[in-house]
């Protein structure tokens, strides 16, 4: 089993099935876990589990700049960035993909922004830094009823790699071993996958950042799963 002890993981929207899986995985391996959510009664069970948990609305900047603020009063710095804010809207072809859909879509990605300039350095100093979004199989084949998801995930992974590649940028001109990877999981869909997401994100402290660092890891649904959720968005 992976050994995380003497981590410090932070889950950005814990409260769904995947942030709860997470948090048995990754506080079973021994790691600290910051859980956070915009509903502290949704945080009563990641508590529960040992996790520290924050109320913290990830789509505004400040508030996530607070949040990095707190954790460093507290003395943490962050190894570990999974993040699961998202949501499904979609359907109706093309006319169906509405501004409002995208905009609630679209916080995704500013939570995404946001996390990921507050914890770079704690992300790009940590002896083994990791960050991990889960992202969509739909960005390799978008279709008009999922045309606003699609494009949130689409620039969600460019922004990952982006990170990656500043991460490995950073090591060469320090002369430094890169130590920090970002990763994109791959996804038809989460539901059924919460146990499997979770262990691979714990996997990725068994690999060395140099392998890892922008790099796509899909995690597959079966056949007939595959063929629903397709049909699902092509109503």
């Amino acid at each position: 089993m992976t050994d995380l002890t003497g981590r410090t993981v932070l889950i950005a929207g814990a409260t769904s099935a995947s942030g709860l899986a997470a948090t048995q995985t990754l506080t079973a391996a021994g790691a600290r876990v910051v859980a956070t959510g915009r509903h502290p009664e949704k945080l009563a069970p990641l508590a529960a589990l040992e996790a520290d948990t924050e109320t913290v609305e990830l789509a505004d900047e400040r508030a996530v700049l607070d949040l990095a603020r707190r954790l460093h009063v507290r003395g943490l710095t962050v190894d570990g960035l999974l993040h699961l804010v998202g949501g499904w809207r979609g359907g109706g072809g093309l006319a169906g993909q509405t501004e409002e859909d995208y905009r609630v879509l679209e916080t995704s990605f500013s939570a995404l922004r946001h996390l990921s300039r507050a914890f770079d350095e704690d992300l790009r100093t940590s002896p083994a830094g990791r960050l991990a979004i889960v992202s969509s199989t739909a960005v390799k084949r978008p279709l008009a009823g999922g045309a606003n998801y699609a494009a949130v995930k689409a620039a969600s992974e460019a922004w990952t790699r982006a990170v990656a590649q500043g991460w490995a940028k950073a090591a060469r001109e320090t002369g430094e071993p890169l130590r920090a990877a970002a990763v994109i999981f791959r996804v038809t869909a989460l539901a059924g996958l919460e146990e499997r997401l979770a262990t691979a994100f714990a996997g990725l402290w068994d690999a060395e950042a140099p392998e890892l660092n922008d790099s796509v890891i899909e995690i597959p649904k079966d056949e007939i799963q595959r063929d629903q959720i397709q049909d699902e968005v092509r109503d």
